[in-house]
């Protein structure tokens, strides 16, 4: 295990079954690792089930001095963990924000602008009843998905519903079900992962739903899984192991300089690929 002067840390507060069916961490740490090895750095993973053991892991980390500094992720709206960073004093990079009162370098998406493309995308479709399956509420990226999702449906006229996920095959089951039982079932549904749009698609393959004809589905964060589905997924794509990259950078950017900025991950692209089409004619 690597000591102090050569190690980063990263804590996830998951499920360790997750992991391996999440394209996304799983990318985000080989960019990270392959920008670190590079300068004789190593990465220091560690999975914990919650935000109270990941903050017992911060406090180990620095009462050892294992770590020169930490990598922070999904950050929520109400999050103890940066103020525990701030009176530990450990060097701390956050993937997510920005916010006026971070403290902390970081490394962000316009998630916003990002839902903003998405939504006039499939309302230039056609779309008229959109909805969208989201990641845990709790998580500031997902508060930034929603407003935007609800706000660029009431401005295009669009009427939008949302339904809270967990990222897991299950909950993008549960959530397309429930969505495609209405009576008002939306003919387009953007999920904000790769997991639970799969799950979806293969709803609508139960329910005899067919996809795009009927009913057009988007993906975040683009993965295999998104290009070797049946149909492919269109999705909202972000290289995410060049963001890994970035998020190294900053790091020894930071440990080099002392200097906190804040750094802007390139938007999440459109591609449309068998799940997205014009809209049925009885969609209003």
């Amino acid at each position: 295990m690597a000591h102090g002067l050569d190690a980063v840390g990263l804590v996830l507060a998951r499920p360790a079954r997750m992991l391996g069916f999440e394209p996304f961490f799983m990318e985000l740490i080989g960019g990270i690792e392959e920008s670190l090895a590079a300068e004789g750095r190593s990465l220091l993973l560690h999975v914990v089930p919650d935000h109270e053991a990941e903050i017992r892991t911060y406090r180990r980390w620095g009462e050892g001095n294992l770590v020169d500094a930490v990598v922070v992720v999904n950050i929520a709206l109400e999050d103890a963990r940066l103020d525990v960073l701030g009176e530990i004093g450990i060097p701390t990079v956050v993937v997510g924000g920005p916010r006026p009162d971070l403290p902390f370098a970081n490394v962000w998406i316009d998630n916003a602008q990002a839902m903003r493309t998405a939504v006039t995308h499939l309302v230039g479709l056609g779309h008229r009843r959109l909805a969208r399956v989201s990641g845990p509420r709790h998580l500031a990226h997902t508060q930034a998905r929603t407003d935007a999702f609800m706000g660029e449906c009431a401005r295009l006229g669009a009427h939008g519903a949302v339904v809270e996920g967990d990222y897991g095959e299950e909950s993008g089951t549960r959530s397309t079900r429930a969505l495609l039982g209405r009576g008002d079932p939306p003919s387009a549904i953007i999920y904000d992962n790769d997991v639970m749009a799969v799950a979806g698609l293969g709803v609508a393959h139960e329910m005899d739903i067919a996809v795009p004809e009927r009913l057009s589905l988007l993906a975040w964060d683009d993965s295999a899984l998104c290009r070797l589905s049946h149909p492919a997924l269109s999705a909202m794509s972000l290289d995410v192991h060049a963001m890994g990259v970035q998020v190294a950078d900053c790091v020894l950017n930071l440990l080099a300089s002392g200097t906190v900025r804040s750094y802007t991950a390139p938007l999440p692209r459109l591609v449309a690929r068998g799940t997205t089409t014009t809209a049925p004619q009885d969609d209003d």
